[in-house]
């Protein structure tokens, strides 16, 4: 089957400078991969690189001809699991790379069937889920303006980010201007595991949902002792990057936290929930700061997940592609009435 491909890159402004335990970034540099067949029908799949995983737009840019040859190679879009298994043997790392092309022939095999992506999938597009929104640090009293700003757009569920030594009087900030929203609390493996401990035992009085990797991802017995101490439920991000993680954090964790650019592709985050599943973890899926061309595709997860974490195109000031319809940050798949992942150029 001959195909067309094309890629480019963008950088695109954050609505606001976004903070996290590790540094600051004021743009998201990504790339998006478009893959046309010989009718003209196109399939959009996006990148968003972490340096934190060794990932730039550089190197995702170097490695996809050789990744977009694998599809070409393969004749055939719907051989979904064919064309990742490949991928992997052609470049074991890359991963943000991959997922961009995984996303993208996703998106057009199903625009070549005409169904949106979770249908494609056989998946129940009544169960799905209000997506968080991130709070980014800053000073406390730019916080408290920003969750002001998430409350009046209408978001229900708010993420924040911690790591410094006025965690709790953050905390305390965002809960007195938002009493009722489900709330909870990202370290970024900012704290030691008794400094976890300590924090996460004065903010129970908070009502939290769950604590975010309270610890280095290197430290896999420090993960472990937050566990078994924390009265909070504890999320693993950082520590869960493949699926060969999950069985290694089913005893450290109650939630394995999932990222397509992390995991390499879509077929491979479906493994990674039916595995932590199996290992009696509850799953979220979050993201990096990303466009719509990929976080669409990650919104079709939604019905097997407990939580989701998609808000990489929300916090841009623009994004060159409309994705799935979010109503006050809930995930619409039934109100999807676009073919494939929903991304499309605006």
């Amino acid at each position: 089957m001959p195909l067309e491909t094309a890629v480019e890159r963008h950088a695109l402004p954050l609505e606001y400078p976004f903070t996290i335990a590790r540094g600051t970034e004021t743009e998201a540099e990504v790339v998006t991969v478009r893959i046309a067949d010989e009718n003209g029908t196109v399939g959009v799949g996006g990148a968003g690189p972490s340096p934190h995983y060794g990932e730039t737009v550089d190197t995702v840019t170097t490695i996809l001809p050789d990744l977009l040859a694998v599809v070409e190679d393969c004749g055939d879009v719907h051989q979904l699991e064919r064309i990742e298994r490949r991928m992997r043997e052609t470049v074991n790392r890359n991963p943000a790379a991959r997922c961009a092309v995984s996303i993208a022939v996703h998106d057009l095999a199903a625009k070549r069937l005409e169904v949106p992506l979770y249908r494609y999938w056989g998946l129940d597009p009544e169960r799905t889920l209000e997506t968080s929104y991130t709070i980014g640090l800053d000073d406390t009293e730019t916080m408290r303006e920003k969750t002001e700003t998430a409350l009046e757009r209408g978001h229900g569920t708010l993420k924040v980010k911690l790591g410094t030594d006025r965690d709790l009087e953050i905390i305390e900030t965002i809960r007195s201007v938002a009493p009722d929203v489900s709330l909870f609390v990202d370290a970024n493996e900012a704290w030691t595991p008794r400094e976890a401990v300590s924090k996460i035992e004065r903010l129970t009085e908070y009502n939290l949902a769950f604590v975010e990797q309270p610890v280095a991802a290197e430290d896999p017995e420090g993960l472990r002792f937050v566990y078994e101490r924390s009265p909070l439920p504890i999320a693993a991000d950082e520590s869960c990057i493949t699926l060969e993680d999950i069985p290694r954090i089913a005893d450290r964790c109650d939630i394995a936290n999932l990222k397509l650019m992390k995991c390499g592709g879509l077929r491979e985050a479906k493994r990674m929930i039916h595995t932590a599943r199996a290992h009696g973890l509850e799953v979220m899926c979050g993201c990096m700061t990303e466009s719509n061309a990929s976080i669409a595709a990650a919104c079709h997860l939604a019905p097997l997940l407990d939580y989701v974490d998609l808000d990489g195109s929300l916090l841009l000031a623009e994004d060159p592609y409309d994705g799935v319809p979010m109503a006050d940050g809930r995930i619409d798949l039934e109100g999807l009435e676009r073919a494939g992942t929903g991304a499309v150029l605006r």
